[in-house]
């Protein structure tokens, strides 16, 4: 760690916080935002899906920022940012174009939160030994998760609490809620001023936007003449394709009525699902996946973890076949499709690091893959509306096809080629397993 630097306790724990605040907010509690003001699944799956593109599209601005100021400055300047940008949300909810206008709001959230995560590990991997690195991986991935309970759980929650007990209106309960989350980016950008570090110089820095560009350039050459990299970034792509399908649709069918072939579930209790067992189960997942590889190596687990990615798939075509009525049941079988989405992701995650990141532009390599994997988010969320009305609203036969698209990332997995199989990860803190999903 450099001199005259806090210590990490001081700011890992809100940095990762900070960082998996917002990306729950637009990934997940938008979509139940406007289910819950009444816009149609299509729309919220269609419209919803391209506030991925920031993380597709960050590898494109990512090398720039290098050029100008520190990383410790785009962190901050990306908080303030965002508190602007939900403030903005909370406040054209109750209009008419509430949707138009949210969407945009929500639009400059991502692509802040993506700028935000790159120069937020920039920090930390320069700021931070190696034995640091591997000692707090655990830290990290817990606090950015505590970021997605408080947003997906503790958020949503609060909303249902709002509006079966206080009577309030769906978009009063989203108003204030929002305002709060507005507030705490605000709070994490006070905070990061006082204890954030600067992280390493910039490599470009002086140089201005010609030098960057000219290393961005050589970031992206280098990027493709990795040896099998085309094979590489397939299973990178298609390892949790069907999961993107269940992200965006699976809390439309736990909150749709039972007319419409849903579950019926309030705000209430998914809240205390995605806040409770739920993200337990997936921590639980997650550090599991991470002793496997520590103990049979990356290559020897990989497509064990493909296979229990996909595998609990089988959960939300179950749901939609039986229609349980009690939402324990519903919790425990959506806890069990969390659990394997928490052990499986270890793969995805520490494949990008270990196989695609290794050289010497680690840092924006793996950024660059991080965004395929994005790619898949926004893929399959803006299939999934038309995948929708194809299956005429049939949420079993829509579960149905989950199934089928899970086939590839297993096989996929059986192929997938190592050409680091030998080397030691080491800046990423070894085999640690990160849990978050950022």
């Amino acid at each position: 760690m450099t001199k005259n630097t806090r210590h990490l306790l001081t700011w890992v724990p809100s940095l990762y916080l900070a960082m998996g605040l917002p990306n729950v907010m637009v990934g997940v509690v938008a979509a139940i935002i406007y289910k819950n003001l009444g816009v149609s699944n299509e729309d919220i799956a269609l419209y919803t899906s391209q506030l991925y593109l920031p993380w597709v599209l960050k590898p494109l601005w990512a090398p720039l920022l290098e050029a100008y100021r520190s990383k410790r400055f785009w962190v901050i300047s990306m908080e303030f940012t965002m508190a602007a940008a939900l403030g903005l949300i909370a406040l054209v909810l109750p209009l008419a174009d509430f949707f138009k206008l949210s969407l945009a709001f929500f639009w400059i959230v991502g692509f802040a939160s993506a700028t935000q995560d790159t120069c937020a590990d920039g920090v930390f991997m320069t700021t931070a030994s190696k034995k640091d690195q591997a000692r707090y991986a655990g830290l990290q991935g817990m606090c950015w998760n505590m970021g997605a309970v408080v947003a997906s759980g503790l958020f949503v929650s609060l909303t249902g609490y709002l509006h079966n007990h206080a009577g309030m209106s769906w978009v009063q309960c989203w108003t204030i809620v929002v305002l709060i989350a507005a507030t705490s980016m605000a709070a994490f950008g006070l905070w990061h001023l006082r204890v954030l570090p600067p992280g390493a110089p910039p490599t470009r820095h002086g140089e201005g936007f010609v030098g960057a560009l000219k290393a961005n350039v050589t970031i992206w050459v280098t990027f493709f003449q990795k040896p099998q990299i085309w094979m590489m970034l397939a299973v990178i792509f298609f390892y949790r394709f069907g999961e993107g399908f269940i992200e965006k649709f699976g809390p439309l069918f736990l909150l749709d009525a039972r007319a419409a072939g849903g579950l019926a579930l309030d705000n209430e209790t998914l809240g205390h699902i995605n806040g409770t067992v739920g993200t337990l189960t997936f921590i639980a997942g997650a550090f599991l996946g991470g002793f496997l590889v520590a103990k049979r190596t990356l290559p020897r687990s990989f497509f064990t973890l493909a296979l229990v990615l996909n595998i609990p798939h089988l959960t939300y075509f179950y749901l939609a076949q039986t229609m349980p009525m009690d939402s324990l049941t519903v919790a425990i079988v959506v806890s069990i499709e969390k659990f394997g989405f928490g052990m499986g992701s270890v793969g995805h995650m520490l494949y990008m690091m270990q196989q695609v990141a290794p050289g010497p532009f680690r840092m924006a390599h793996y950024a660059m893959a991080t965004g395929v994997m994005a790619m898949t988010k926004w893929g399959t969320g803006t299939v999934s509306g038309f995948m929708w009305n194809a299956v005429d609203h049939n949420y079993l036969s829509f579960f149905g096809w989950v199934l089928v698209f899970s086939i590839p990332p297993v096989i996929l997995a059986w192929f997938a080629p190592f050409p680091h199989d030998h080397e030691e990860a080491d800046e990423f803190g070894g085999h640690a397993a990160p849990a978050g999903g950022h």
